[in-house]
Parts: C-alpha cells; structure tokens; sequence
C-alpha cells in the first residue's frame, strides 16, 4: 500500500488535479464553513462573504503548496484558521466604520417548497442561538463555535486560534457555563 492510498479522498484528490480536488475539497467543507462563519458573525449575509472568501484563499494558497505540504494538510483545521483569520480582520475593520441603517438590509427569499413551520422553527432556534453567542465574550464565543458547532478536537482548536489546549478547554468550559445561565443551552 502506498502513502498515497493512506489519505483522506480530499487530499488525494488535492494531489491528483488542484481544480477538482478544490471542488471536493469545497463539497466537503463549506456547509462547515458556513455554519461556523454565521454562528461567528451572526448575520446570514456576512456568513456568505466569510465562507467565499475563506474558499478564495484556500485556492489561492493551495496553487502554491507543494506535494508534500498538501500530503500533510489536515483541511477542516486548516480552512477553520483561514476563516478565523478572515473574521478576525472583518470585525477589526468593522469596528473602524460606523454602524450600517438596518433598514437597508435585504430580506432573505423564503423556498416555496419548504415546510414553513419547521423552516420557522430552525430559524428562530438558530437565531436565538446567535444572540446568545453574541453575548459571550470573543475568545469563548470561538471556543464554543469551534467545538460544539464544527466540532473540532482540543487539539485543532489549540492550532487554529494559536492558544494552549488548557485554554481551549477553559474558554469552552466557560462559554457553555454562561449559555446555560443565559437559557440557551442545556
């Protein structure tokens, strides 16, 4: 068997042709992707922007990755330290502009197919969720996001934000003790 045989299909596919493994790379990972970027900006729209361009750089850097350093990605990590890097730089330059009139913001189309009542009850429940972890502080509200919505390991979450696992496990800890208080989590 051949170290080539022993990877993830992403990677190999990475390996094989840059465009197409990017397209399963991007088949794999953007419901992920997505999922975290809203629960980290709140916004449906943002979550967009984030997602397109977390996917963007990942192309970008991919074309000049060697063999070896693409062999050795680890791709959720990697696309989530893209992401956080990304938001990260959005809310730093955000806060430098003044505030939008919501007023102006679209309004999201709703699937004539979709089943309204459970269609409104995952909206309101994911809504309430992001108001809540609006409410803690950055470094827990990430923790949390990372964990128990992407669901990645301590030890990718100790990569991806550049802290020890000590601390991972205490900003987690300590974000889902204050939903708990808050009402949202059980």
């Amino acid at each position: 068997m051949s170290e080539l045989d022993c990877l993830d299909p992403v990677r190999k596919a990475l390996l094989d042709d840059l465009d197409e493994g990017f397209a399963e790379l991007y088949g794999a990972y953007r419901g992920l992707v997505f999922s975290t970027a809203l629960r980290l900006s709140g916004r449906w729209a943002d979550a967009e922007d984030l997602t397109a361009e977390t996917f963007l750089r990942a192309y970008r850097a991919l074309a000049g990755y060697d063999r070896d350093r693409v062999a050795g990605l680890q791709p959720r990590a990697w696309l989530m330290t893209i992401l956080m890097n990304i938001w990260r730089n959005c809310a730093r330059a955000k806060s430098r502009r003044p505030p939008l009139d919501l007023r102006d913001e679209p309004v999201e189309e709703i699937d004539p197919d979709q089943d309204v009542e459970a269609a409104a009850e995952r909206r309101e429940t994911g809504d309430e969720l992001s108001d809540l972890l609006g409410l803690l502080p950055e470094e827990q509200r990430v923790a949390v996001v990372l964990r128990h919505v992407v669901d990645l390991p301590v030890s990718e979450i100790a990569t991806v934000l550049k802290i020890p696992q000590g601390t991972v496990k205490s900003h987690v800890s300590r974000g889902l003790k204050r939903l708990r208080a808050l009402g949202g989590v059980r």
